[in-house]
């Protein structure tokens, strides 16, 4: 046989081959995978530009197209996304939906929020959704959308920030809803000098907006507040201030209770000391302690100045004479603060005899 003969009948073979490879891949391409079988729909849905503040939802729709159940084992969201629900098992053939949220109040610019699901998929276990917008601010803040304090109770300080927007119809505040009492605001439009002509749309009206914190009432602790602003905007009809830092007290007590345990007058615990200490960063030196009265009997109180502005060290002293027995009262600090004039030092513990003292120390 020809080398020539050879080649001919080759390449004759490979062409009547070829039609019924291509069927054969044809025929596998269409049919369904063995088992489960992830399928996005649509794993990125964009809402293009959306005013801040908008509440973003949607459902994407997952579907299986393999031959076995396909399970999502979870979605995890990214932060500032969550998920409302999603089905947990899908029939093959079948289209299934996992629903997301995006509260665009806190992001301005363009965001993308992921979910990450997890499914019994071998061929594809995570797969990723994303909601996609740019957040526009139709109604902004300047410097920014918060203030912060750093302050002591009673005290009260103010701050202003300027309220501005992007809106085509001339911009009011309708109203201002404060969440505390000791929480106020007073606004006011821009006019002349105080108009920021760098901010919002040119010719819009401004607003001045003071922010008070403070007085008597005020809560020790953290700030974590938000003033709420109505406003007539068309995209942003709610903006909302953050209002954070922190109220500390006047002054501190350490400690804030004594337990002298079991004593003799003549032990060295028979004597505690209580240091109170002014919180002011400015004007320490005008907190004063005046007096301290005990009201357990056979305790002796005393105070004095330290060689640091306004701190006292009070101090608790059992008397000598004090009697064998359980101690059990208070001590009332005198003070020149408006807030707590007056603290109270629980006092507890109980006196040996000093014959018992003595045994015990033999």
């Amino acid at each position: 046989m020809s080398k020539r003969f050879f080649s001919t009948l080759l390449v004759l073979s490979l062409a009547l081959a070829a039609p019924f490879a291509v069927a054969q891949e044809e025929k596998a391409a269409a049919e369904p995978a063995k088992g489960p079988r992830l399928t996005l729909v649509q794993p990125v849905k964009d809402f293009g530009t959306v005013p801040k503040g908008q509440k973003l939802d949607w459902s994407f729709e997952i579907k299986n197209t393999g031959t076995a159940d396909l399970e999502i084992l979870a979605a995890k969201p990214a932060c500032g996304c969550t998920v409302a629900d999603f089905d947990k098992l899908i029939k093959p053939g079948q289209t299934g939906k996992v629903t997301a949220h995006v509260d665009t109040a806190t992001f301005a610019g363009p965001i993308a929020k992921p979910v990450t699901l997890e499914t019994n998929d071998a061929s594809n276990p995570s797969a990723q959704l994303t909601i996609t917008a740019v957040v526009k601010p139709y109604v902004d803040a300047f410097p920014a959308g918060f203030v912060r304090y750093n302050m002591l109770q009673g005290e009260t300080e103010k701050q202003t920030l300027t309220l501005f927007s992007e809106d085509e119809a001339p911009f009011e505040i309708l109203k201002v809803e404060v969440p505390q009492d000791w929480i106020k605001v007073d606004y006011k439009k821009a006019e002349g000098a105080d108009i920021n002509k760098g901010l919002g749309r040119a010719g819009q009206n401004q607003y001045k907006v003071d922010i008070t914190v403070g007085g008597p009432d005020s809560r020790i602790g953290p700030l974590a507040e938000k003033v709420r602003i109505l406003t007539n905007s068309k995209y942003q009809p709610e903006y909302s201030i953050s209002v954070a830092g922190i109220v500390r007290p006047t002054f501190r007590v350490e400690p804030t209770a004594v337990n002298f345990g079991e004593v003799a007058p003549s032990d060295t615990a028979a004597t505690r000391t209580i240091i109170m200490r002014s919180n002011s960063l400015k004007t320490p030196e005008q907190f004063v302690v005046s007096k301290a009265e005990s009201g357990v009997a056979g305790l002796i109180t005393s105070v004095k100045p330290t060689a640091n502005k306004g701190e006292y060290e009070v101090t608790l002293q059992i008397a000598k004479d004090a009697k064998e027995g359980a101690l059990d009262g208070s001590v009332l600090v005198h003070t020149n603060d408006s807030i707590k004039p007056i603290v109270t030092i629980p006092v507890k513990g109980s006196v040996k005899a000093a014959q018992t003292a003595s045994a015990g120390a033999k």
